[in-house]
């Protein structure tokens, strides 16, 4: 199984910071924020990962290497210009075999159990699982609503078909996207062949209006995105000088 981590962003919102340290470099917790979704891979038996590259890219090449230093095997695909999240997963799809895949961010530190929704995704017999989280913020985000059995049935304020409209039926559980997801080759059915594109405002869709699997993994531990300022001082402060 193949991982990939998208890290390929320009990190407006940090710059200066970000105008000689690409995003994912920047330290947390005594080491830079890639390292984080690198480790959860290993942790899940996944050693085989996938990182995209565009600003200052040869920094975070640099770091990690090919992977052995970190008990991984890492593979790059390099960006000019930018892809969107769902661009990149197309630039990199003759790299990912045929099996189950997954993506995460890397400007997020997850302490999540990828095994665990792993099992969960094929538990459901998913095309697509994204990993979901309660927040006060979800409604700035973009809210994600769920049937009991975890199949989502709204997704950015629209429903689709397959959700209960049935009065008595449950109303769905309302989350926010956390970055992670798992994915079936099917998904490239739901994808523009070339060019940028972002994966909530095509892919997804596009696969829920036809009526594909997909479904939400709730977590609620602990997720911390550093895209600006605040953020990043919001999450060394969180983790100190130890990390997760």
């Amino acid at each position: 199984m193949t991982g990939m981590i998208l890290a390929a962003g320009l990190g407006v919102r940090l710059r200066p910071l970000t105008e000689t340290t690409p995003k994912a470099m920047i330290e947390v917790g005594g080491r830079p924020l890639i390292e984080y979704a690198v480790d959860g891979y290993k942790r899940a038996g996944i050693n085989r990962i996938i990182i995209n590259l565009h600003h200052l890219g040869g920094v975070i090449k640099a770091h990690l290497g090919d992977g052995s230093a970190f008990g991984v095997d890492i593979l790059y695909s390099e960006e000019d210009p930018l892809l969107g999240t769902g661009g990149a997963i197309v630039n990199v799809e003759h790299l990912l075999g045929d099996d189950t895949f997954v993506t995460v961010n890397a400007d997020t530190i997850v302490d999540l159990d990828l095994a665990d929704v792993l099992e969960f995704h094929r538990r459901h017999c998913a095309v697509a699982t994204m990993v979901l989280r309660k927040d006060e913020r979800m409604a700035d985000y973009g809210m994600i609503g769920t049937a009991p059995d975890g199949r989502i049935t709204d997704f950015l304020g629209k429903r689709f078909p397959g959700a209960t409209t049935d009065g008595g039926a449950p109303a769905p559980e309302h989350y926010m996207y956390t970055g992670v997801q798992v994915l079936e080759r099917q998904v490239f059915s739901h994808m523009p062949r070339k060019g940028a594109f972002s994966m909530t405002k095509v892919t997804y869709p596009g696969m829920l209006e036809a009526g594909l699997p997909v479904y939400g993994y709730p977590f609620g531990g602990t997720w911390i995105t550093v895209g600006t300022a605040e953020e990043l001082a919001a999450a060394r402060t969180a983790l100190g000088d130890s990390g997760l």
